[in-house]
């Protein structure tokens, strides 16, 4: 039996780093598939295409990922609240460790996440809709 975790020996196909959004027409950076699969509702009703996606950070926009070929899936799809889309204080903004919006003033609590980044106990990638750090997010 195939390990389901092991990396797979596929060519791995290059998209542009950056896209625009079809709804609001701003640029923004790609996001990996695996990431979208973690916050997406019913992820096994999702067609994975071959193609660039993408992670829209606008808060005043409804998209939150689009495709190159201008799919999108909005904030209604998804069954995880995107922190940076949201304007209330106990919104997430670094999901590996449940910081919201108002905790992440604490210099305590940065000090614990960028240690904890630095030591790779966190899971950015999966957990946070942007699948990046969210270190630029704190204030």
């Amino acid at each position: 039996m195939a390990n389901c975790c092991s990396t797979s020996s596929k060519p791995v196909q290059e998209y542009p780093n950056k896209h625009r959004c079809p709804v609001n027409e701003k640029s923004y950076r790609s996001v990996s598939p695996s990431t979208i699969l973690h916050h997406i509702n019913e992820p096994w009703n999702w067609q994975n295409k071959e193609q660039g996606y993408y992670f829209c950070e606008d808060p005043d926009c409804e998209v939150v990922y689009f495709g190159e070929d201008d799919s999108v899936i909005n904030k209604s799809s998804l069954r995880t609240e995107v922190g940076i889309k949201e304007s209330n204080s106990q919104a997430l903004i670094c999901y590996c460790f449940g910081v919201s919006k108002e905790k992440s003033t604490s210099q305590a609590i940065k000090d614990f996440v960028v240690q904890n980044t630095k030591e790779k106990t966190c899971a950015c990638s999966a957990r946070n809709p942007s699948g990046r750090c969210c270190l630029k997010d704190f204030n």
